[in-house]
């Protein structure tokens, strides 16, 4: 459950004054410019403490009670002062996360490191309602990763990140904002009852015939060059002559997933179906090329022709906007 200063500081983040005003290109360091704090409930409670005590011993003109007031004072002040030393330094390196499918949960994965050569024990890193307790050891650099729903396609904004620490001693609450310029991407999510991958060849596209590869196809008789390791020694001696395998393998052909040619559906579903097929087809090694309005993906296969296709439906506009007319230039 969140304290009174975590509710007041979230509150804060909505001003216009407080830093950073706009998203940051990284890496990003924090100053004490950017450092704000404020006593805990706990801290809270110790001031009234404190102060009950402090009238207390002036009444009754109690030497020792004032002491120990003081003392004590001077505690809860250098433990402000720990405090803010403690995040100031700190620099966010880098932010990054692997793509994934709308509807799961994207990981975020950030590196920090930090000046001096001192420790900065139990900070904390917030993201709306996902957060990492970690420590940073002198001269050490570190990744803490925060697991964020990713609920539609396309770009995801990270949006603000909270960096904050309770010690040394839990009087107060020492945190500063980060606002990281990173958009991170979202696939579009899969259709769940997409029939198999389209039949239909792509202009110009032609099946392809089996080639060599590690499976044996047939037999055939032996022929001067064929290695010791193709012959079939059993199937020899049952046919009495030499027998070699032959090595064939399917090559996929290609496959066009046009969205002209798909049957009427919602504009979303569109979207998820072919993203399933481009998954298929991946999976089941064809070439595939894409065809979006406005756009294509040619022919290929492998990771990089994957996101390409994949990236390409994230990053369509949304219904509404695909029927927007155009503004006259």
């Amino acid at each position: 459950m969140r304290d009174g200063v975590e509710r007041f500081g979230d509150r804060m983040a909505a001003l216009a004054l407080v830093r950073p005003k706009q998203p940051e290109s990284l890496p990003v360091r924090i100053h004490r410019r950017r450092i704000y704090i404020l006593p805990t409930g706990f801290g809270l409670f110790i001031a009234v403490a404190l102060a009950t005590m402090l009238i207390g011993g002036l009444n009754y003109n109690n030497n020792p009670a004032l002491l120990l007031v003081f003392v004590l004072g001077a505690v809860a002040h250098n433990s402000f002062v720990h405090a803010h030393l403690i995040l100031s330094g700190v620099r966010l390196k880098a932010l990054h996360a692997e793509p994934v499918f709308a509807g799961q949960a994207m990981q975020l994965k950030f590196r920090f490191d930090a000046d001096g050569a001192r420790e900065r024990p139990g900070l904390e890193l917030l993201c709306g309602e996902t957060h990492s307790v970690f420590d940073l050891g002198a001269n050490e650099e570190k990744e803490v990763v925060l697991e964020i729903p990713a609920p539609t396609r396309g770009w995801l904004e990270v949006g603000r990140l909270r960096l904050s620490t309770l010690r040394p001693l839990g009087m107060a609450r020492a945190w500063s904002w980060l606002r990281p310029d990173t958009r991170l991407l979202v696939y579009p999510a899969l259709d769940t009852d997409a029939p198999d991958l389209p039949e239909s060849l792509g202009d110009g596209d032609s099946p392809r015939t089996r080639a060599h590869g590690e499976q044996p196809h047939h037999l055939r008789e032996y022929r001067t060059g064929d290695t010791q390791r193709q012959i079939a020694w059993k199937a020899s001696a049952r046919a009495d002559r030499l027998l070699v395998r032959e090595y064939e393998a399917a090559v996929a052909r290609d496959i066009t997933l046009d969205w002209t040619t798909m049957p009427p559906l919602p504009y979303e579903q569109k979207i998820r179906r072919l993203a399933r097929w481009v998954v298929e087809a991946e999976r089941s090694g064809s070439r595939y090329t894409l065809r979006l309005p406005g756009q294509q993906v040619p022919a290929g296969r492998g990771a990089e022709h994957r996101h390409a296709c994949l990236r390409a439906l994230a990053l369509l506009p949304t219904e509404t906007e695909s029927r927007a007319p155009e503004r006259p230039r």
